[in-house]
């Protein structure tokens, strides 16, 4: 115990102390300042430069009133999708043509035959392509079937 207190009375005694100085402090500053108002609310001014526009990152935005005064603004048209463009691969629907990109060959088994179809769908799937164009994506994969298919019958 320090002067008939202990240890935890005398350190609140200390802290009671610190914040009346503290207030006494904060009071005196605020004396000047509107009740209410922030200090960021008032516009600053040092050496005839704004606080605004020492602000880099709005800096822009300052200056866009200017330029929106300077010029009428144009109406923006609305945003479309761009066209779609049709893949070379779906512009040949001829059979011969898909028999050529299969490449069946007497060596071909079941399971290779498979894989060229899975394959083939892959890339030239109805579903895959944009609308205008899934009904070259039909023939192809149409012929690409059958090709396959009667393959797949004479190696039975």
């Amino acid at each position: 115990m320090l002067f008939g207190q202990s240890v935890f009375q005398s350190v609140l005694e200390r802290l009671k102390a610190q914040d009346e100085t503290a207030e006494d402090d904060a009071e005196a500053s605020a004396a000047h300042r509107v009740a209410g108002l922030g200090s960021g609310f008032a516009f600053d001014v040092m050496e005839s430069v704004s606080v605004a526009s020492q602000r880099i990152g709005e800096a822009y935005f300052d200056n866009l009133e200017h330029e929106a005064t300077a010029r009428p603004a144009e109406k923006p048209g609305p945003l479309l999708p761009p066209e779609p463009v049709m893949p070379d691969h779906l512009t040949r629907t001829a059979p011969q043509e898909v028999a050529a990109e299969l490449a069946i060959s007497a060596t071909d088994t079941p399971l290779t035959l498979g894989e060229k179809r899975r394959a083939f769908a892959r890339a030239n799937h109805p579903d895959g392509v944009a609308l205008p164009f899934r009904d070259n994506a039909t023939k192809r994969m149409m012929l690409a079937n059958l090709l396959i298919d009667e393959a797949l019958r004479r190696l039975r």
